[in-house]
Parts: structure tokens; C-alpha cells; sequence
């Protein structure tokens, strides 16, 4: 995948505030912070947001993805100090010393893959390869599809539609064709072709070393196009922000904070690109009673004394089904956890956790005068017991 010159000449590090050695869930986060700060729904009519916006999906694109990252890397320092500059006899022997078509994706012509054409020519091979690095053609060529930006939104679910999974709205921002225009920038829909670059969107210039190299044509904007009569809507862009609501599948067994990707389903190519990505953050809010973790459920059920002392039934509630019984063995500790099977989470296979019940004696605040007589009781005919003494027998051993 090539880069343009455009993107090349800008410090995308410096754009997601990361810097040139960042691991990829730095600039994961990095990304996702400053695309919340400045997502066109959260800045309503703020044209510089929106571009902001733009150039931190730009760079994400590129450092999110390693192999377009490494080329961005080599790419810039290659020409990050004033572009390339041959060396003696480039384009013959002993001139290059490297595959340029390795580093960029391009083929080098002439026989056995080497520089084409001798001294101070450099043959087709050498020009596609830096006509493939600046995305640009040499005249007549036409302007490269574009992929759609990738599109970062966030979902609230109840815990019970992250267990079950749910079909939810969501509403969605995007660069995309202007509808009044059809994508062509003039209120008529009749553009007339760029004199300056003759419809290729590009203009050449020298580059010194015998090199010549392309840019945007200004007068177009990189379109090839002209509006004759510029389109109220789009100011002749040919582009517009649109909104559009889907209905998103969140699947079963999500959990706080994770992220899923919808391919395709971000914004809209341009020139025949294919569309970008969606990333739809999910945000789940706490249960009452339910606590999840990974794929098993967790709750906590109260019993009295006499239940964990002498033992027996108790009912354990479900999340969206009937109670399930357990049994309590004599003499059950307060905070052993016991499992009721397969009434936790969705998995990815379709079966489903476990629920971990944590059973937690509960001590009541007022006793009557015959529940306060049996405790006493009880008290003395146990009175030989002391549960603290292996206690003390241990910290006086320590």
C-alpha cells in the first residue's frame, strides 16, 4: 500500500502525541482518546475539530497498521531531510545499494531487477516505484481510489444485553459523497476539467538530481475537477459530513471496554476506494446483584447461622432465568464459593459459564428474647471451643 507525499511530509507521531518508539496499544490509546476529544458528534459545527478529527484517523491508519508504519518509517528517513539525493552514478553500477521496490512495493525495470536506464536515466522501473510512493502517476494517469476513514464510536449496554447480546441504534458521523452535488462539487453536477493538470489531479515539479516529483494541483485540489457552479452544500469539496443511524449486532459475552470491528462499515470510500472500518467501543453498566468475571457470573447470597452451620437447601437467583437449588454441606465457612453450571456468560463456541455463588453468613442486628436465650444457650454448651487459639498458637510461633 503506497503513501503520499502529502502524508510523508507530516510527523504522524506528532499528530497522535506519541512518540516514534510507541508500542501499538500506546498509539491504540492515544488514538482513541484524542478521536473521542474531537469526534464531529461531541463538537457540533466545529470545523476544526472535524479536521483534527480527520488528520487523527490519517495517522492512525498508517501506525495502527505495522507494515504501512515500517514503510512510513524508511519512507521518512529517506527523504525527511530535503528528499533524496543519488549518489555518484545512481541508476549504474555502484549506484544503489538497496531494492527500492523491496522498501516501497514497487518494481525496479532493467534485466535482473536492478536500476533501468544508466546514468542520469532512470527507466520505467525507478519511476513506478516513486509514482507508487506519492500515490501519483506520470501525465494522464488517474487518481488513486481512496479508502474510507475508519470510524470510532462508542455503545452503552445493560449487563444483561452484554450476557445475551443485543441489536442496538448507532449513530454515525462521516466524510462522504455530497448528496446535492452527487459527489461532483458543482450545482449542476457539470464540472469542467482542470486546465492546470488536465484532469490528472497532479502537477509535476523538479527535484533536483534529475528527479521530477508530483503534487496536489492547487487549482483543483487534487480532484482533476473544477465546479463551474460550486455546490452551496459542499463548497465545491465534493465532500460532506453525513449522518446515518445502523443497527449494530453486538454479540453475546461482551464485556466493559472491549473493542469490535465492523469491517466496512466506516466511512465511504472515494474514486472507487473501498470503505473504512468501524470500532464500536462497548460501555456496560454494573448489575445490581450480578458481577461477571470473564466468562463466569458472580453472586453473592446471605444465609443465616443455623444454614451454614447444620446445612441445607438454599435457591440461588439466575440472570433472566428460574432460581437454581443448591445444597449447603454442615459447616460451610463464610465466603466459600460454590458453582451452579452453565448459568454464567456466553462464550465464542455458544455454550455458556458457570455461576459462582459466594455465600456470606448473615449476622442479625436485633435478636428476640427466645432467639437471645438459644444463642446463649448454645454459647455455653460450646464454651469449650475456642476458635481463636490456633490463632494466637500461630502468631506466637511466628
Amino acid at each position: 500500500m503506497s503513501l503520499s507525499r502529502d502524508l510523508l511530509e507530516k510527523d504522524l507521531y506528532k499528530v497522535l502525541g506519541v512518540p516514534k518508539d510507541a508500542t501499538e496499544a500506546e498509539i491504540k490509546k492515544a488514538y482513541r482518546k484524542l478521536a473521542r476529544e474531537f469526534h464531529p458528534d461531541a463538537n457540533k459545527g466545529d470545523a476544526k475539530a472535524e479536521e483534527r478529527f480527520k488528520e487523527i484517523s490519517e495517522a492512525n491508519d498508517v501506525l495502527a497498521d505495522a507494515k504501512r508504519r515500517k514503510e512510513y518509517d524508511e519512507a521518512r528517513a529517506l527523504f525527511g531531510n530535503g528528499g533524496f539525493r543519488p549518489g555518484p552514478g545512481a541508476g549504474g553500477p555502484g549506484g544503489f545499494n538497496f531494492d527500492l521496490g523491496d522498501l516501497f512495493g514497487g518494481t525496479q525495470g532493467g534485466p535482473g531487477g536492478g536500476a533501468a536506464g544508466g546514468a542520469g536515466g532512470f527507466g520505467g522501473g525507478l519511476g513506478d516505484v516513486f509514482g507508487g510512493l506519492f500515490n501519483r502517476g506520470g501525465p494522464g494517469a488517474r487518481t488513486q481510489p481512496r479508502r474510507g476513514q475508519d470510524i470510532e464510536s462508542e455503545v452503552t449496554l445493560s449487563f444483561t444485553e452484554a450476557v445475551d447480546g443485543a441489536t442496538v441504534p448507532l449513530r454515525m458521523s462521516s466524510s462522504a459523497a455530497c448528496k446535492a452535488c452527487s459527489g461532483t462539487g458543482d450545482k449542476n453536477g457539470t464540472p469542467r476539467v482542470c486546465p492546470t493538470c488536465v484532469g490528472t489531479g497532479q502537477v509535476s515539479r523538479g527535484g533536483g538530481g534529475g528527479f521530477s516529483l508530483t503534487d496536489p494541483c492547487v487549482e483543483c485540489r487534487g480532484r482533476g475537477l473544477i465546479a463551474q457552479d460550486p455546490c452551496e452544500t459542499c463548497k465545491g469539496s465534493g465532500r460532506a459530513t453525513s449522518s446515518r443511524t445502523m443497527q449494530v449486532r453486538i454479540p453475546a459475552g461482551v464485556s466493559d471496554g472491549q473493542r469490535i470491528r465492523l469491517r466496512g462499515k466506516g466511512a465511504p470510500g472515494e474514486r472507487g476506494g473501498p470503505n473504512g472500518d468501524l470500532y464500536v467501543v462497548v460501555k456496560v453498566h454494573a448489575h445490581p446483584v450480578f458481577g461477571r468475571k470473564g466468562d463466569n457470573l458472580t453472586v453473592t447470597v446471605p444465609v443465616t447461622y443455623a444454614e451454614a452451620a447444620l446445612g441445607g437447601e438454599i435457591k440461588v437467583p439466575t440472570l433472566g432465568g428460574p432460581p437454581v437449588t443448591l445444597r449447603l454441606p454442615p459447616g460451610t465457612p463464610n465466603g466459600r464459593t460454590m458453582r451452579a453450571r452453565g448459568k454464567g456468560a456466553v462464550r465464542k463456541d455458544g455454550t455458556r459459564g458457570d455461576l459462582l455463588v459466594t455465600v456470606e453468613v448473615a449476622v442479625p442486628k436485633d435478636l428476640g428474647d427466645k432467639a437471645k436465650e438459644a444463642l446463649e444457650s448454645f454459647a455455653e454448651a460450646t464454651a469449650d471451643h475456642d476458635p481463636r487459639a490456633e490463632l494466637f498458637q500461630a502468631a506466637k510461633g511466628a
